[in-house]
């Protein structure tokens, strides 16, 4: 089904090992799925994973992305990372 919530959290079990094995390219397929139907949580979480390298190839680039998609929604943990990649430049150009 297209339930983001649940793919949101299934892919949260799945990024830190509650109740199925850790594996973060899981949790990056569910994360996907729901930041695709605009769930900004997923988002954020995708961007994360894209920043930390979990489950993908680091890439500060699409971090932002993710990010920027989310904070857009209002996602407070989002537009502080967002911040985070301006003031140390990853991603995009360093902007204090």
């Amino acid at each position: 089904q297209d339930d983001a919530d649940a793919q949101y959290y299934l892919g949260d079990c799945y990024s830190i090992g509650n109740g199925v094995e850790q594996n973060y390219e899981i949790a990056v397929e569910w994360y996907r799925r729901a930041a695709d139907q605009d769930d900004a949580d997923a988002q954020f979480s995708l961007g994360q994973c894209y920043y930390d390298g979990h489950g993908v190839q680091q890439n500060y680039n699409l971090a932002v992305e993710w990010y920027r998609r989310a904070a857009d929604q209002g996602d407070a943990n989002a537009q502080n990372s967002l911040g985070e990649c301006y003031s140390h430049g990853h991603g995009v150009e360093q902007n204090y």
